[in-house]
């Protein structure tokens, strides 16, 4: 069968696009790991439009019930391998079948940069974690270190200064490099230590946690902590992409109608190269690149 549009991806981008589609009554399907992508992992958001406060959690069971209002043909649980094109028909390959369409949305958004230091592979899931907001609770009453500066973060350490004994920020940066606003509430936490100019070197424990071993300022350091977060940026799943142009980053590159280098095929959402990361713009982009693919099928012959 070959499908008007395939959309990869479920977060804020590709979620919008299945909303718009399936109200232009198209022919398509829905690929996505989850539902909610990074959305689903942040803390408190106070900037969505509509929501004065809003969690993710809460904000991806809205986007969730819209979604489920309209029969859509999800593939969920299911990754993409490898991208092709045939013609004017793109392929779409998985770990479990291979799809065909006219048209193509990738909305796959970012998955959490790794340390790549020792013990990170060895503690991952036994008290290293890449999200606050999943396992945050996990580590009640406790010391944890959070590493990174930038808003993600900060993010990630406001959400545990109100349930952890102490939360250590290890930043490699001089400063935070995160919004004003999140960092001077930080500042205002009586539980937050941060140690600037830091890089970690090791984490250690035995069956879980125990420590992590830093550079503080040029001089060796160990912090005794249950728990480690690692919030030191994003990376583009764009690895089954090659068949469009990406950046050093591998954002795949679009114009301002969300085209790709590839006719037919368009991006949205924060794996491209679109400035700020945000869940507003990433759905603001989700719906320009299905009103773009709307336009390119019925102005092409097939």
């Amino acid at each position: 069968m070959i499908y008007d549009l395939i959309i990869i991806g479920a977060g804020p981008a590709g979620i919008t696009a299945a909303i718009y589609a399936a109200r232009k009554k198209m022919n398509f399907i829905l690929i996505s790991r989850d539902i909610g992508g990074q959305t689903a992992w942040s803390g408190d958001i106070e900037n969505y439009t509509g929501y004065q406060f809003v969690s993710g959690p809460e904000l991806v069971a809205k986007f969730e019930e819209h979604l489920r209002k309209f029969e859509i043909n999800l593939k969920e649980n299911e990754a993409v391998t490898e991208l092709s094109k045939s013609g004017n028909i793109i392929k779409v390959k998985t770990g479990q079948a291979q799809y065909q369409a006219k048209a193509l949305i990738i909305a796959s958004g970012k998955r959490s940069r790794e340390l790549n230091i020792p013990g990170e592979k060895e503690y991952k899931n036994l008290g290293l974690t890449y999200c606050a907001t999943c396992d945050g609770p996990l580590f009640q009453g406790k010391d944890v270190a959070v590493i990174g500066g930038g808003n993600s973060a900060l993010d990630a350490a406001l959400q545990l200064v109100k349930i952890c004994s102490r939360v250590n920020i290890i930043n490699i940066s001089p400063e935070l490099t995160g919004d004003p606003v999140m960092i001077d509430t930080l500042k205002e936490s009586p539980n937050a230590t941060v140690f600037n100019s830091s890089a970690v070197k090791r984490i250690n424990g035995d069956k879980f946690v125990k420590a992590i071993e830093i550079d503080f300022q040029g001089k060796p350091m160990t912090l005794a902590v249950s728990g480690i977060f690692v919030e030191i940026g994003l990376i583009p799943n764009s690895d089954f992409a090659s068949l469009v142009k990406r950046n050093e980053a591998g954002e795949i590159m679009v114009d301002a109608r969300n085209n790709t280098s590839v006719e037919g095929i368009f991006s949205a959402g924060d794996v491209t190269d679109v400035p700020e990361k945000q869940i507003i713009i990433a759905a603001g982009e989700g719906s320009k690149a299905l009103l773009s693919a709307f336009r390119y099928l019925i102005s092409h012959k097939f």
